[in-house]
Formats: structure tokens, C-alpha cells, sequence
């Protein structure tokens, strides 16, 4: 059973990350101060430093934990009743996901540090392994239940779902008009079309 002191080491750690998150997204890594990221978890940079070395840290255990989720929770969809509408709930909160300002900018800016930071690159070359992982399982379940009928192997599908997926983040960053949650009927027909039976 874990202590008191644990808890509150694990409420505190996953506070400055949550702030780190949003000083981020809001500020970009570079401009961002582990004072901003303090005062956004409102605690003392003596706290910080007890949990992450450096802001360096705190980036690579951002770009970790974000990771580590998107891999449980997808892969927790290939055990659903219907991997059909799990694949279309993922979808929409793709969707849900890059309409939110915070959500949105975080996820481009960690793809732009990937250019210039082999550890984040790493990182991020392993969270999408482990993503694109877990939608085959996904789709391969939609294969066993007849739901999924298409020539493209469970590998392939993935690979073109997660692109369809990084091409939502990138139009928001590309055009700020760009309203990804009334996409969503849209890209469930552009998927619907990718993994139908095509002969």
C-alpha cells in the first residue's frame, strides 16, 4: 500500500508535468522557464529540481507519460465488445484532441524538437511504434469480427490510420480556420473508405 509521502510525491510530479504541458504548448520549449512551469503548478523551483534535474527532464518525462497513455488507451480499445465503434470513438477524440488549443499545440511542438533533439526523437519514434502497434491489434480484432475488410494488412492500416491521424495536427497547425471536431464525420468516411473491401 502506498504512503502518504508517495501519494503526494506522485500528485506533485504529475503537477509540474501538467504545467509543463501547458507552458509548452503555450510558450514553445525553448521559451519556457522552469520558473514559468512552477508558477503554472504553484510550487517553488526547489520542487522542481527535487523531481527532474533539469527542464531537459521534465520535456523527455512529458514526452513519456504522453506516449505511455496513448499506447493503454488504444491498446485497451482492441479488447471493446465492438473494435468497430472503438476505432470510430478513437477518431473522434483524435478529433476532440487537436480542437483543443493546449492538446494541439503540445503535439506540434514536440514533433518540431524531434528535428533538433535525438532524445525526443527517440522517444517519439517509439510512441508511435507502440501507437501504430496498438491500432493493429485494433484492426485485427475488426478482421476477426468481420468488421474490418480490406487487402491492406493489419500493419499497413495502422501505418495510413496514424497518418491520417498526424495530418489532422498537422492542417490545425497549418490553417487555424481548419475546425477539427466538425471533421469527424469526415474522417470516419476517409477511414471507412481506407479499410473497406476493395474489390
Amino acid at each position: 500500500m502506498r504512503t502518504v509521502d508517495e501519494e503526494q510525491r506522485a500528485a506533485r510530479r504529475t503537477a509540474l508535468l501538467d504545467a509543463a504541458e501547458v507552458c509548452f504548448a503555450e510558450r514553445g520549449y525553448d521559451a519556457t522557464r522552469t520558473a514559468d512551469i512552477c508558477a503554472a503548478a504553484g510550487m517553488s523551483a526547489g520542487n522542481l529540481f527535487h523531481y527532474f534535474p533539469s527542464k531537459h527532464d521534465v520535456l523527455l518525462a512529458v514526452v513519456d507519460r504522453d506516449a505511455e497513455r496513448t499506447a493503454t488507451e488504444v491498446g485497451e480499445l482492441a479488447h471493446a465488445d465492438d473494435p468497430w465503434d472503438a476505432l470510430l470513438a478513437l477518431l473522434d477524440e483524435v478529433c476532440r484532441l487537436a480542437s483543443d488549443p493546449a492538446a494541439a499545440g503540445l503535439a506540434l511542438e514536440l514533433s518540431a524538437l524531434a528535428h533538433r533533439d535525438e532524445d525526443v526523437q527517440h522517444r517519439l519514434q517509439a510512441g508511435d511504434r507502440a501507437f501504430r502497434d496498438a491500432l493493429a491489434e485494433l484492426l485485427a480484432a475488426g478482421v476477426r469480427t468481420g468488421q474490418v475488410a480490406t487487402r491492406l494488412s493489419v500493419e499497413e492500416g495502422a501505418t495510413w490510420l496514424a497518418a491520417l491521424v498526424d495530418g489532422v495536427f498537422a492542417r490545425v497547425a497549418a490553417d487555424p480556420g481548419f475546425d477539427a471536431l466538425a471533421q469527424r464525420s469526415t474522417l470516419r468516411r476517409v477511414a471507412t473508405a481506407l479499410l473497406a473491401d476493395e474489390s
